[in-house]
């Protein structure tokens, strides 16, 4: 037996962007007159052109004093990232404001925490010594052994991952212990911030 249901008026939102409302080009068929659902029709596939993004040449912006670095205004500009393009260029802008002319400052939010995990863990030129960031989350009791991924990125997942989890750590116990035994104690108000 076939049942034949009523389709809403006015679909959904949902509906509207994903399959289109029959009236733009390219959007999906239009909904019948009679406003129930008909059998397949052989339509032609709409023809979906990419999105291409016009490539900038970013130089050394400056945003004050001091200019953003040409590598992070690079990764501020691409697209495919799991951090949002407006808060990588929030970071940047933060750190030009208080004249922090670091790499690593430029791309994170450069609290407390931030600060001192890049005293401990970062060597060279602001590259993270992934030994010394394991060592300090084993020092603070973070559990990170299934944090095993080695795909492209990992480093930057593992980073930011660790991070979150030891920021809640640290802002219960109010202590940030280093693998050589030393204890930092947070600001009051940073404490109060990520204290749930």
């Amino acid at each position: 037996m076939r049942h034949r249901v009523a389709l809403a008026r006015h679909p959904s939102p949902w509906y509207v962007v994903r399959m289109g409302d029959g009236d733009s080009p390219g959007g999906g068929a239009a909904l019948p007159e009679d406003e129930e659902m008909a059998k397949k029709q052989a339509a032609a596939a709409a023809v979906v052109e990419p999105v291409v993004e016009p490539v900038v040449e970013q130089e050394a912006v400056c945003l004050g004093e001091v200019p953003v670095d040409d590598e992070v205004a690079e990764d501020n500009a691409k697209a495919r990232s799991v951090v949002k393009t407006a808060y990588k260029q929030k970071y940047a802008e933060r750190a030009v404001a208080a004249g922090l002319a670091r790499k690593a400052a430029q791309r994170s939010t450069w609290d407390w925490l931030a600060q001192a995990i890049a005293g401990e863990c970062l060597r060279g030129r602001d590259k993270l010594d992934v030994d010394a960031f394991l060592a300090l989350l084993e020092a603070n009791g973070v559990d990170h052994s299934r944090w095993t991924n080695r795909s492209k990125g990992w480093e930057g997942r593992l980073r930011m991952t660790g991070r979150l989890a030891l920021q809640k750590v640290v802002a219960a116990a109010s202590v940030l212990r280093t693998p050589d035994g030393e204890e930092l104690v947070p600001p009051t108000e940073w404490v109060a911030k990520f204290s749930n």
